[in-house]
């Protein structure tokens, strides 16, 4: 069997190239035609566009996930987590889900604007709002645009519960906001670790914040009082998968309460980007890595079966998941029910009753 040659790895970047944007009808092809360029940039800068948003919730009917909601104030995510299963939504924006979605990002405006305007609608009822259910909420463009924070602020003077996901520094900017709601039980964070090791997280996560610096958020959040959990995901076998009891311990030590895990998916172009990242960064490995996958998977790089495609099947998903739950047994890990959030008090945010809030 030939084994495609890795393409040019990118500083900071995750993805080695750009795969073809599956609705575009006319493909382009790089060809080599001996032609030397004097001076090739290193780096690939990031551009950003601005969306008005015309719609703030996305809803979803999947039995895998814990919310049927969810506010994605970005699109493409600076992260460049080359095994991101959101990558091939950016073909919707005649983007490609390689560098493109890592590097071509769209912010959304609008979006406090039109949230507002969907909790007042007279049928909505309340239940819990994930943010980053596609792409991190944290990312480094929110240092700019404060998107997060100024929903996080009208869900909180709404009452209104909250569960993010993330693995950035970053969240730590809104740490007093984020305690008022958990004081309320308006809120739960989960910190995404994939790895504790830093030369792996430099590759498969080039712009992510530092192993260390995630289990410090952990601990700096907990300690306000913010009830935290550990997402230990994806779990890949055959590169990550040995750490999986040493990563819900380190974060248990720093105060996690909560832990899950989910296995690598790799739906559409993301599959070849993944090959194509172990070709250039684990040759040695890569055979056997994307054998474990196809093992977890019925044979194929990815089952998007719900009831599989988070944990896939198979004796290596087997021992995954008795793994998992023999550790956060044995480390005290969900062994209280945080899942309860408040949706009793939650009031829309033009409610007549406002007008007298500070009387």
């Amino acid at each position: 069997m030939a084994i495609r040659q890795p393409s040019q790895t990118r500083r900071g970047r995750g993805a080695t190239f750009d795969p073809h944007n599956r609705f575009a009808a006319v493909v382009s092809e790089t060809v080599d035609d001996g032609w030397w360029r004097e001076e090739v940039p290193e780096r690939i800068a990031t551009e950003v566009r601005d969306e008005s948003a015309k719609s703030a919730l996305s809803w979803n009917r999947s039995p895998d996930l814990g919310f049927d909601r969810s506010i994605n104030p970005y699109r493409g995510c600076e992260h460049g987590c080359v095994y991101c299963y959101a990558r091939p939504s950016h073909a919707f924006w005649d983007l490609s889900p390689g560098l493109d979605f890592e590097t071509r990002l769209i912010a959304r405006t609008g979006l406090v604007e039109q949230l507002r305007a969907e909790l007042c609608k007279p049928a909505y009822q309340c239940r819990p709002i994930n943010l980053s259910g596609n792409t991190d909420c944290y990312q480094p463009l929110e240092a700019q645009r404060d998107s997060t924070r100024a929903l996080l602020e009208l869900l909180r003077d709404s009452r209104h519960p909250v569960t993010i996901v993330t693995k950035s520094a970053l969240i730590l900017r809104d740490t007093a906001l984020l305690a008022d709601m958990a004081r309320e039980r308006l809120l739960h964070v989960f910190i995404s670790v994939t790895t504790l090791d830093d030369e792996l997280k430099r590759s498969l996560e080039p712009r992510t914040a530092s192993p260390v610096a995630r289990l410090r958020v952990i601990r700096e959040l907990s300690a306000a009082g913010i009830p935290v959990g550990v997402l230990a995901s994806p779990m890949i076998p055959g590169l990550n998968d040995r750490e999986l009891e040493a990563i819900l311990e380190a974060s248990r030590d720093a105060g996690a309460v909560m832990a899950n895990w989910m296995l690598l998916r790799l739906p559409l172009e993301v599959a070849p980007l993944f090959e194509d990242w172990l070709q250039a960064h684990y040759p040695q490995r890569a055979v056997k890595v994307m054998s474990l996958v196809r093992q977890c998977r019925g044979g194929a790089d990815y089952d998007a079966r719900f009831g599989h495609r988070m944990r896939g099947e198979g004796v290596f998903a087997q021992l995954l998941a008795r793994r998992f739950q023999q550790a956060s047994k044995r480390l005290g890990l969900n062994s209280r029910r945080y899942d309860e959030l408040d949706c009793s008090r939650f009031r829309p945010p033009r409610a007549q009753g406002d007008l007298f809030a500070g009387a």
